[in-house]
Order: structure tokens, then sequence, then C-alpha cells
């Protein structure tokens, strides 16, 4: 009965991610804008098209293989987490090692529809979690739902995400690879409380199956927590054990030099609106960065003026904990 609960892991049932327009560096009008959702779709399903309809998805021609999600650089695009999280934690609550695979492979136990929505923070998480992930992928080269460079693409998922566990001084034990014959009767293992979850969530599951296709619910840009993507939420999520306070964490962010003019583009094109600008009451502003809310897309460094920004790649643990003044201008009293 399990196997059927984990068979399909994104809880909406529904193969296209969602996309979230103000996230999206053409609908921030960043300089130099971007196309990597559109390049890498294997299907030409993603179109980008003119502000206010900057990306579409063909549901036609879209089989949810999710290597758009896993190349866009500001969280625009994603599919929910929560699900496949789950199952990796579930897995561990049984005392044995984790498992992903792709429908195509024949192996059995958890699956997604591609490996290629395999993310950084999955994996990342596994290695908070101390647990054992394998990837199992099938014959890629011919494959009608991702493309042939699925596994080339998981190693480099797979190097960030020890990128970012280096800190830590535990690395993720994950492996790629191709499945076997053996990899046909793995069976899914979860705790008893694993089991209890998955159970209902089998019910909610199948429940959705019943209705009609929908995308993952609409997010609340008013919200300031729900601006930042759930990717680099668990990203930060996973830096545990905690990193010691002299080490550098690998998190592309921009920093700020004295040539900055004060102008607000940096602000406006943050996907994510962790560059904000504070007003003072003498007149002068502000410039803060939320660390964990930057997605290190650089567009905010592609559209300076100026080029009053340049990029830092690591940064303290104590950065992450507060905003960063990235820049004080002069008062106008």
């Amino acid at each position: 009965m399990l196997q059927g609960v984990f068979s399909y892991l994104d809880d909406t049932g529904n193969p296209l991610p969602r996309f979230t327009a103000p996230r999206c560096l053409l609908e921030r009008q960043a300089v130099g804008g971007c196309g990597a959702c559109h390049d890498v779709c294997p299907h030409e399903a993603v179109q980008l098209g003119p502000l206010g309809d900057s990306v579409t998805i063909d549901p036609q021609r879209c089989t949810g293989c999710g290597l758009c999600v896993q190349v866009c650089p500001s969280g625009a695009l994603e599919y929910g987490l929560d699900a496949p999280l789950q199952s990796v934690r579930d897995q561990h609550g049984a005392g044995d090692g984790a498992s992903l695979t792709c429908p195509q492979s024949g192996a059995g136990g958890p699956s997604v529809p591609c490996l290629g929505r395999v993310t950084p923070a999955l994996v990342a998480a596994a290695g908070a979690w101390d647990t054992p992930l394998d990837l199992i992928h099938g014959e890629c080269a011919g494959c009608p739902v991702g493309s042939p460079d699925v596994p080339e693409r998981l190693r480099s998922v797979v190097e960030q995400a020890q990128a970012l566990r280096a800190p830590t001084g535990q690395p993720a034990r994950v492996t790629v690879r191709p499945a076997t014959e053996a990899d046909a009767d793995r069976a899914v293992r979860v705790s008893r409380r694993g089991a209890f979850s998955a159970l209902l969530r089998g019910g909610k599951q199948g429940l959705a199956r019943t209705l009609p296709e929908s995308p993952l619910p609409f997010l609340d840009w008013s919200v300031p927590e729900d601006r930042t993507p759930q990717e680099w939420t668990w990203r930060r999520l996973a830096l545990r054990p905690a990193p010691p306070e002299t080490a550098a964490v690998p998190w592309p962010a921009p920093l700020v030099d004295e040539t900055c003019i004060d102008c607000p583009v940096c602000a406006n094109v943050c996907p994510t609106e962790a560059i904000t600008r504070d007003l003072r009451p003498d007149g002068g502003v502000n410039l803060l960065l939320n660390l964990s809310a930057c997605t290190g897309c650089m567009g905010c460094l592609r559209s300076c003026p100026p080029q009053a920004i340049h990029e830092q790649r690591e940064w303290l643990p104590a950065a992450f904990r507060a905003p960063i003044l990235l820049r004080e201008s002069d008062s106008v009293m």
C-alpha cells in the first residue's frame, strides 16, 4: 500500500511548475533579462513573451521534468518541496538510506516524474539529516520526459549541495547512478510515524487526483517571508550542524562600493526583495541586504548603472542573522 502512497510525490498532481511573476528577472526588467528556463526545456514547452506575460508554459508540451525549475536563478519557477523532503525524512526514520527514482528507470521505491526535479536544497537537507541518498535514473538518452543530460545536471546539483554542506563538516552522502535489475525489487521503508503520515498524505493525494489539475497555491506577495522561494529557505535550514563562526558559507550575494549613486535600481530589480532601501529621518538612505532571501541571481549587479555592485561568494554565519548594511548614504539635512 505504501508503494502507491509514494508513487507520485508532487502533492498537487500537476506537472506544470508554479510561476511567480514578481520573482522573474524578465518581469523585474533586469538588464540582460533571463532565458534559462526556455533554453533548458527539452520539449519547447516554455515560451518567453512581453512584460506581463514573460513566461508561459504549454501544458500540452510540458512533461513535468523540472529542468526549468532546476536552472531558474530566482525561484520564479518552482515545485513544492514538502513531499520529496518528507519522503527522504521518513526513509531516514526507518533507519535505512533514502532513494528517489524516476518511473522510467524501472526501480522501485519513491519516485518523482524525473530526477530533473532534484535541487541542491533536497540534497543538502539529506546531508543535514545524515541520510544516505541514492538518486537512481533510467536510460536518459531518448527519454520522453527529461533530457539525455539529466545525470550530468544531477551531478552539478550535487556539487552545489556539497559546497553548501562543506562548512558544516558533514557532507551529504549521495550517489547518482543508473538503475540495475536489483533495483526493481526496492521496497519503501519508513518509520511508524512516517507510515502514518504517508497514509494521510496518500489520502490527500488521492482526493487531489479526482479534481481538475491546478497549480501550486497563489503566493501572497504581501507576506515578506513568502517572497523567498522554498528552495533557498531550505538551503538555509540545511546548514546543520551549525557551521563554526569562522567558516565561509558559499552563498553568492552582492556588495556595494563607494561609486554607488543611491539610485533605486538594485532594489527594484531584486526578484525576492532581498535588497531594500530604508529612508532615514535625516533624509539619507540605508541600503540593506537580507542574505537569507538572496538567490544570487545577480540581476542587481547587471542592472546597476554605475556598476557599483560586486559579487561576494562566501559569507560568515553571522551575516545570516541580521540585515547587512550595503550602503549608508549621506544625510541631506
